[in-house]
């Protein structure tokens, strides 16, 4: 793993574990507040409730209030029927029991009126209708216990509110249903729910955002570091190659003015020798001869490998003559066609024009000693500002990816392809049976800015 992969990693993951256990803190804290809340409001709804209830008897006590001075039969039944008349909301009504368990009046149930209920159970055995009545006696009070709840016709947790009319010996009660508390705190808790995940989701999603906004700003640290590095790597190849050309100078000069000097001295020494030699001793002209020509021969050797390491045409003349010079030089030497074109009328920079005249020297060399080509073809072209080289040849062509595979292929290759694009240019190679194509392109932005 890459050092800056790691130092990515070391940067989010901390991020992440904090705002995740930040998180984890809020959801824990949010839940007991959730349950804290409903704890206390449920305490607080009961008493509502229970000041609810004695309102409602309380009320209708005054309802009645008017027929408790009479006596008889029909104050009793006027009675009941206005209190029958008496509900509040879907499941709220009122109810009246003698004080033998006998039940008077149910709106909602009128099948137990005249029924005795005392023994009347709930499921968990509690004898409900002793308790209501009991609690009535007593002055009054609160009863919880198990009753059917008429709208939905199944058994409910109630709590009932009970009251005597002493003159006629009656328990007046009411009662709510309390699974609406238990509803309304299940609405607390689900309310405490969407609000504990749309927390946890703005938290996710400033998570999201911070790790993205830690990795772009890494990617890009990363890749403006690797820019830098790329300017820094071509800027020293651009320095090595310089001082490989300015060694190459050297030597060039060492070459042509220093050993080659020599020899043209030691050559004119030996003509001089050859001719006294001649009219003096006839034995001595042959070896004077022969070492005459091996001279020569080292001569052309010497001005060939100076001309290879730095030839003056390119620094006298420029690109255009230079290559012109080496190409003829290789038509003659290996009797291979060759055809050079140019249009190009661009300033060519010195270390563009060094560039491909390396590529032209590797590209013959190459062709010289694998193509079997016939002819080959140079040309340089201006398009739209670029300068355009392209050197190909009608040889056998070769596989890319096998020649470099090999530990010590392609070097010449490679060496060409750098050579370029450390220059900002772009490099381009294409081999088949039909021959072998090697293009690169300046673009006129690379060529102002290596003047």
């Amino acid at each position: 793993m890459h050092l800056r992969l790691k130092v990515l990693i070391l940067a989010v993951a901390p991020l992440l574990l904090a705002i995740a256990a930040v998180a984890a803190v809020i959801r824990i804290e949010a839940r007991a507040l959730a349950d804290a809340e409903a704890q206390a409001v449920q305490p607080v709804l009961l008493n509502a409730r229970k000041a609810e209830l004695q309102h409602y008897v309380y009320l209708a006590q005054s309802a009645i209030a008017h027929l408790r001075g009479q006596s008889g039969s029909e104050a009793r039944e006027e009675a009941l029927r206005i209190l029958s008349r008496l509900d509040y909301g879907e499941d709220g009504y009122f109810f009246v029991y003698d004080f033998s368990g006998r039940n008077l009046m149910h709106p909602r149930q009128p099948d137990l009126v005249g029924q005795n209920l005392w023994n009347l159970r709930d499921a968990q055995g509690q004898p409900m209708i002793q308790q209501l009545i009991e609690k009535a006696r007593a002055g009054g009070g609160f009863v919880e216990y198990l009753w059917q709840r008429p709208s939905t016709r199944k058994m409910a947790r109630k709590l009932g509110y009970v009251v005597q009319e002493p003159q006629w010996g009656w328990m007046l009660g009411t009662g709510i249903y309390l699974d609406d508390i238990e509803e309304a705190r299940a609405r607390i808790d689900r309310e405490a729910t969407r609000a504990i995940e749309a927390t946890l989701g703005v938290i996710t999603g400033i998570a999201v955002v911070a790790a993205l906004i830690v990795a772009i700003g890494g990617l890009a640290l990363n890749l403006s570091d690797r820019r830098d590095a790329e300017i820094r790597m071509r800027a020293l190849a651009r320095q090595v190659v310089r001082s490989q050309e300015t060694e190459r100078a050297r030597v060039a000069h060492e070459l042509h003015d220093g050993v080659n000097q020599l020899f043209v001295s030691a050559k004119l020494m030996l003509e001089s020798a050859q001719e006294r030699a001649d009219a003096a001793d006839a034995t001595l002209a042959r070896p004077l001869t022969q070492a005459l020509e091996r001279l020569n021969e080292g001569l052309r050797e010497i001005r060939r490998i100076s001309h290879g390491l730095r030839p003056a045409l390119l620094d006298d003349l420029g690109l255009i003559p230079a290559l012109n010079q080496i190409v003829s030089d290789f038509s003659v030497r290996t009797g291979i066609a060759s055809e050079f074109e140019t249009g190009a009328k661009l300033q060519i920079p010195n270390a563009v024009a060094t560039a491909l005249f390396r590529v032209t020297q590797e590209a013959l060399t190459n062709i010289e000693r694998h193509a079997q080509a016939h002819r080959v073809r140079l040309q340089i072209k201006e398009l739209s500002g670029a300068l355009i080289f392209a050197i190909g040849d009608d040889g056998i062509g070769f596989d890319f990816a096998q020649v470099t595979a090999h530990p010590r292929g392609g070097l010449g290759l490679s060496s060409m392809q750098e050579r370029i694009e450390t220059l900002g240019g772009d490099f381009d190679l294409q081999s088949g049976p039909g021959g072998t194509t090697i293009t690169a392109r300046f673009p006129a932005e690379i060529l102002k800015a290596n003047d």
